[in-house]
């Protein structure tokens, strides 16, 4: 199996490294960039690997590495988004995020959360949907999608067992962010009125549209497990006491919505013809990895070493 970590080459006496993936450089870097505004040793690289790379190689872990032989529809959503330096820019952006250590255990959440919600909003839509919508046939694709936002910090919290639906409800009620759009997609995602036993065909991409917009909020949902496409919030009924029935009503939004089942099973059926011309075979591949800036302004103040990680694993993630 091909070696997917990082690799030192070489550490001059003036103290630059390079670093590779795989057989394509991805460039040479003074130790000098690599500072943390939380101190973190410069030298981290080199001892203490592991320990930086930690969450990144969680990632790897879980995702694999593409199969040459099964097709991986969620593979070929982030080829097409590294090809496209907005959609690789503003990706790199919230996978540096979510990664982040905020406090020992802990991760910048409402960094994180704020850089998905900028990734949605200002991300060609028809490559971040691709993303977050991609259908697979098999549990290796579906936990690559189930992991697309890093959602051990921006959807489950630290306790091992989820809170109730009533907490991320109460927030969103009172976030300007999140209550317009938990607004937008329950009239987006619901049945018509004059039957609501059926979903109209033309409703489709709002309500795909209106779900994207609720992730990085306080009811940000996910794919529950890798065997399907259902979803929901990080939360559960069971300890919601008198308001059981409130909190039943807002999950069933996501785990009995059969308007939002059918509008993710739909698209496949639109699987967008830009991923077509974005996986040009022709492309350098490198040059698709080194798109994005050091100096955009969405990375300001964000380690260089921090970044680092994320390009070698950009196929990953």
């Amino acid at each position: 199996m091909q070696r997917l970590l990082p690799t030192e080459e070489h550490v001059s006496t003036d103290a630059w490294v390079s670093i590779s993936y795989g057989s394509g450089a991805l460039g040479r870097r003074h130790l000098s960039d690599w500072g943390s505004a939380s101190g973190r040793p410069l030298l981290c690289l080199l001892p203490g690997m592991a320990s930086c790379l930690a969450p990144v190689l969680l990632l790897l872990l879980l995702l694999g590495s593409p199969s040459a032989v099964a097709p991986n529809r969620c593979v070929d959503a982030a080829d097409a988004c590294t090809a496209d330096a907005r959609c690789q820019q503003l990706r790199t952006a919230y996978v540096v995020q979510c990664l982040g250590r905020a406090a020992p255990g802990g991760c910048p959440r409402a960094r994180c959360r704020r850089a998905l919600r900028r990734f949605f909003a200002r991300g060609p839509p028809e490559l971040t949907h691709a993303l977050l919508f991609c259908p697979c046939g098999g549990p290796a694709c579906a936990e690559r999608r189930r992991q697309t936002f890093v959602p051990s910090c921006a959807f489950s919290g630290p306790e091992p067992a989820p809170p109730s639906c009533l907490a991320p409800l109460d927030a969103c009620e009172h976030s300007r962010v999140c209550r317009p759009r938990l607004l937008a997609f329950q009239a987006s995602c619901a049945p018509p009125p004059s039957n609501l036993d059926s979903c109209l065909r033309d409703q489709v991409p709002s309500c795909l549209r209106a779900y994207a917009g609720l992730v990085g909020t306080a009811v940000t949902p996910n794919y529950v497990d890798n065997a399907s496409a259902r979803v929901a919030p990080w939360c559960d009924c069971g300890a919601s006491g008198n308001r059981r029935e409130e909190c039943e009503v807002f999950r069933g939004l996501f785990t009995r919505n059969r308007c939002l089942d059918r509008a993710i099973q739909a698209f496949d059926g639109g699987w967008p013809s830009v991923l077509h011309d974005q996986l040009d075979p022709h492309q350098d591949p490198e040059h698709s990895l080194l798109q994005v800036s050091s100096a955009d302004a969405s990375l300001e103040g964000i380690s260089m070493f921090s970044v680092l990680p994320v390009l070698a694993l950009q196929p990953l993630l």
